[in-house]
């Protein structure tokens, strides 16, 4: 099972490109970057587990009941027990920054990280993929905003906000971080 979908640079740069303008208000005098966050957690109980064929199934607080095999990966499973917690954080954040020079470009970078052997299993799973575009062209009166990427495609976006064009130009570069995560922690089951 894998936590972390893949997605190639070309899908997460026209993501963000489709809401960079969108976020928040840029300043004339001092362009920022800005970020949208978005997470969600999803808490389930152990309902079975089968430590031979590592098979969990897992009912969320909705009720619903799912199956998996833990590959091996999960360390520690052998210290899950029925009515253990099984917490997930996903996160994904876009994140861009405007500046007056560079070139276009990306890269991308992957980390993870598992508990201590002995200890109840937990882990993190993130990636980030950073992608330098620059502005080729924008039009104020749609507004609209084009860009041209890495590999010289472009794409052109409405720009929800004229006011988030203040102190843009043609030329400009932006830098597009996308970073998602996936946290999964274990905890004992609670005492009654």
């Amino acid at each position: 099972m894998e936590f972390i979908q893949t997605r190639g640079i070309k899908a997460i740069a026209a993501a963000a490109l489709i809401s960079l303008f969108s976020l928040t208000n840029v300043q004339a005098q001092e362009i920022k970057g800005e970020a949208v966050v978005a997470s969600e957690t999803v808490t389930a109980t152990v309902t079975k587990i089968n430590q031979t064929t590592r098979e969990v199934t897992v009912k969320t607080t909705d009720g619903q009941e799912h199956s998996f095999i833990a590959g091996d990966q999960v360390k520690n499973l052998a210290q899950v027990k029925k009515g253990d917690i099984i917490t997930a954080v996903y996160t994904e954040e876009i994140a861009y920054q405007v500046k007056h020079h560079g070139e276009t470009g990306a890269q991308g970078t992957a980390a993870v990280a598992s508990a201590k052997p002995g200890s109840m299993p937990a882990g993190i799973a993130a990636k980030q993929v950073v992608v330098t575009v620059q502005i080729t062209a924008i039009d104020p009166t749609v507004p609209t905003v084009t860009f041209k990427g890495p590999q010289g495609n472009t794409q052109t976006i409405k720009v929800k906000d004229p006011q988030k064009l203040v102190g843009v130009k043609v030329g400009d570069m932006v830098d597009i971080t996308y970073t998602e995560s996936l946290a999964v922690k274990v905890d004992k089951a609670p005492q009654k």
